[in-house]
């Protein structure tokens, strides 16, 4: 028998498969360098783990340009992300984490969690379609949950509407958010914006914040 065929992917190859997928969903392929910044390891680490991902059938090579989920590895990432958000909501909704921990609270708890405890995890806290953070929770099946939004900085003056989702799993730029109430379902308007990237001015609820440019590339909205 093949043994793509009975291949149960290790704890560390959940993670590179949900973080290829987390990188693709910006780039069609991703690269070792890009890895090795997001799970903060050595570089050399990244192609022998890229190596054994490949040879069970989860990544692809595409010359010249990275590496890029199979049908299969995506299945797997979708799995392992449902995993990762939804004890990220645990953690937040359930044990009074805050946004700004609960990402690497779950990235050090995941690799022990099962389905039988993501699924009560799940029902615990009301079957959640979007963590935290606002990014979509796969379902069992690993589909996704139909979200349209937009990056803020695409937008002009005069738009209205509501944050969808901070993109972003920096600490500090989560605590400052939370500061200026940039979080999932809070009402926005721009108000103006600086030419050449410059910063953006914004009226959340009854406040007006001015955004830089290097944050508004993590604000996703509706």
């Amino acid at each position: 028998m093949d043994s793509r065929d009975v291949m149960e992917p290790s704890a560390a190859m959940r993670e590179y498969l949900a973080e290829i997928y987390r990188l693709q969903e910006d780039s069609p392929t991703v690269s070792t360098t890009s890895l090795a910044d997001r799970l903060d390891v050595s570089p050399p680490a990244v192609p022998r783990m890229l190596k054994r991902l490949q040879s069970v059938g989860f990544v692809k090579h595409v010359p010249y340009q990275g590496v890029e989920l199979t049908a299969r590895g995506r299945e797997e990432a979708l799995h392992e992300i449902r995993r990762h958000r939804i004890l990220e909501v645990f953690l937040v909704n359930v044990m009074g984490f805050t946004w700004d921990e609960a990402h690497d609270h779950a990235d050090g708890l995941g690799a022990g969690l099962n389905d039988r405890l993501t699924e009560r995890m799940a029902e615990m806290t009301g079957f959640p379609q979007r963590c935290p953070h606002g990014e979509p929770i796969p379902d069992p099946e690993g589909r996704l949950p139909a979200i349209n939004d937009v990056c803020i900085v695409n937008l002009g003056v005069g738009h209205k509407g509501l944050v969808s989702r901070v993109r972003t799993h920096e600490p500090e730029k989560l605590q400052y958010m939370a500061s200026l109430s940039l979080t999932p379902g809070t009402p926005f308007e721009i108000l103006g914006r600086a030419p050449f990237n410059g910063p953006m001015r914004l009226r959340v609820g009854r406040e007006e914040v001015i955004v830089g440019y290097e944050l508004m590339k993590s604000l996703w909205v509706t």
